[in-house]
């Protein structure tokens, strides 16, 4: 069975839709999410409308939970306070901007989705705002796999497309006990990690690869091969709308080059305070 996956789709509707004409090429059988599907973009409504007339699984994303929970639901970090004022704006302005039924839809999204030996994620099996970057520490990385009792984890928050294999191996688990700090009891296991894969899908709304096109992964369940797919859209119609709505033209800016983008010079070790 082929099967698509997409996520980070933050508002933007002209991207979400070229990226399911382009799976509907594909004949594909199957689509996840894996959420955020509002934040930063102007069209958060259309967004979660067109997910749920598809009836898309969908796990909830950060900004799915930070809409639903408030701004304390948070757990990220800001590299400048200019750049959390802008969060909040785009929080305030989603907010506002959302139907009640659409935030009920986001409400009851669940944090994760299994289909056999495929688990699929917003963050990491720990967390919606955990970023499983592709240099993350190997036995870390195994670590959340081996959590999910899954052999592929689908992951996004990133919003850079990846495939990570990890590759099976011996692990080796040290634990010291008893009163003795000269002879502590120490009980060793040992333990073999069979081959395990990361797939991020990047981002359909919000690209961070260095261009504006949209990522999602298509993946076939009976070969196991992962195809990363870039879509072109017309992304300028989306810069045209977050500013034409009153978002932080700076949103704009970043779609419009695919790039993350914030000041430094303030305050470079500021932690969000949501």
């Amino acid at each position: 069975m082929k099967i698509a996956v997409i996520s980070c789709i933050h508002g933007n509707y002209e991207a979400l839709n070229e990226v399911l004409l382009d799976i509907d090429r594909h004949q594909v059988e199957q689509i996840y999410c894996l959420g955020d599907l509002v934040g930063y973009g102007p069209y958060p409504n259309a967004v979660v409308e067109m997910i749920r007339s598809l009836d898309i699984p969908t796990c909830q994303g950060c900004w799915d939970e930070d809409v639903v929970e408030g701004l304390n639901a948070c757990e990220c970090s800001y590299p400048s306070l200019l750049a959390e004022k802008r969060g909040r704006l785009a929080h305030e302005w989603t907010n506002q901007e959302i139907h009640p039924e659409i935030r009920s839809f986001l409400a009851q999204l669940p944090l994760s989705l299994r289909d056999g030996n495929l688990c699929f994620v917003h963050g990491s099996p720990h967390s919606q705002h955990e970023y499983m970057l592709p240099d993350m520490h190997a036995f870390t990385a195994m670590e959340r796999v081996l959590a999910t009792g899954a052999d592929t984890l689908f992951c996004g928050h990133t919003h850079i497309p990846y495939v990570r294999q990890l590759e099976a191996g011996q692990l080796q688990v040290r634990v010291s006990s008893g009163q003795s700090s000269q002879r502590p009891n120490q009980q060793t296991s040992n333990f073999s990690a069979p081959l395990k894969r990361i797939v991020n899908a990047g981002s359909v709304g919000e690209p961070r690869h260095g261009r504006p096109n949209a990522t999602y992964v298509l993946y076939d369940t009976e070969t196991e091969q992962v195809t990363l797919r870039e879509v072109e859209y017309d992304y300028q119609k989306t810069c045209a709308a977050i500013v034409e709505k009153g978002l932080p033209s700076i949103f704009a800016w970043r779609l419009a080059r695919g790039l993350e983008f914030a000041e430094r010079a303030d305050d470079p070790t500021h932690v969000c305070e949501r």
